[in-house]
């Protein structure tokens, strides 16, 4: 699935991406590791892929979470 980057912590390596509907969904340091980027701008467009949230996972998304984070390539 395509986004585009929203929000970006270089310390921590969590961030958001905004989906083409506008929903923000957010990302953690294990789901930017996987992709294997160094740095993320806001506005760059990206792929994601979901996965099952852990055990004990709260909110709307409980049962998926961002488990890949890279940049969208033509």
């Amino acid at each position: 699935m395509q986004a585009t980057a929203y929000t970006y912590d270089p310390l921590t390596r969590a961030g958001s991406v905004l989906l083409d509907d506008g929903t923000p969904v957010p990302f953690d340091a294990a789901a930017f590791d996987a992709g294997g980027l160094r740095l993320l701008r806001p506005g760059q467009r990206v792929r994601i892929e979901f996965g099952q949230a852990p055990e004990g996972a709260e909110g709307g998304d409980a049962g998926r979470h961002v488990t890949l984070v890279t940049l969208q390539t033509f």
